[in-house]
C-alpha cells in the first residue's frame, strides 16, 4: 500500500515540479557590458558621420570660394577689350572649364559622403556581429 501512496497524483505533480527548470538567467554584468559597447559603437558612428558632414561642409565652402574667385576673373576677362569672336571663344572656353570643374567638385563631394557613410556603417556592422556573438556566448553559459 505504501507504493500506491507514493505514486499518487500529488507525488506526480511534486516530481514534475522538482524536475521543472527555469531557463538560466543571463549574466547581467556581461549584458550590461555588451550594451555599453553597443552605445560606444553608436556614439563612434555618429561622431564619424558628424566629422564627415563637417568635412563635406568645409570642402563645399572651399569650392564656393574658389568658384567666386574664378567667376570674378572670368568676368574681367570677358569684359576686357577685344573683338567679338575672341570674346565668344573665351566665353565658350570658360563655360567648358566651369562645367568640368562643377562635375569634378560634385564627384568629390559625393565621394566624401560615401566614404564617411561607409566608415560609420562598417563600424556599426562590426559591432552588430560582435554583439550577436556576445549574446550567443552569454546565453550558452550555464546558469
Amino acid at each position: 500500500m505504501s507504493d500506491a501512496k507514493n505514486s499518487g497524483p500529488e507525488t506526480d505533480i511534486m516530481r514534475m515540479l522538482s524536475e521543472f527548470r527555469l531557463p538560466a538567467m543571463p549574466d547581467a554584468e556581461a549584458l550590461a557590458a555588451a550594451q555599453r559597447r553597443n552605445f560606444e559603437a553608436l556614439s563612434a558612428a555618429n561622431r564619424i558621420a558628424i566629422e564627415g558632414a563637417q568635412a563635406v561642409a568645409r570642402r563645399h565652402m572651399e569650392i564656393l570660394q574658389q568658384s567666386m574667385q574664378e567667376m570674378t576673373q572670368a568676368m574681367q576677362s570677358v569684359t576686357a577689350e577685344g573683338d567679338p569672336q575672341d570674346k565668344a571663344a573665351r566665353q565658350a572656353e570658360l563655360l567648358k572649364s566651369t562645367y568640368g570643374k562643377a562635375v569634378s567638385n560634385i564627384q568629390e563631394i559625393a565621394e566624401l559622403i560615401q566614404k564617411s557613410n561607409a566608415e560609420a556603417l562598417g563600424l556599426l556592422n562590426r559591432r552588430f556581429a560582435e554583439a550577436m556573438d556576445e549574446v550567443k556566448g552569454i546565453m550558452s553559459k550555464p546558469g
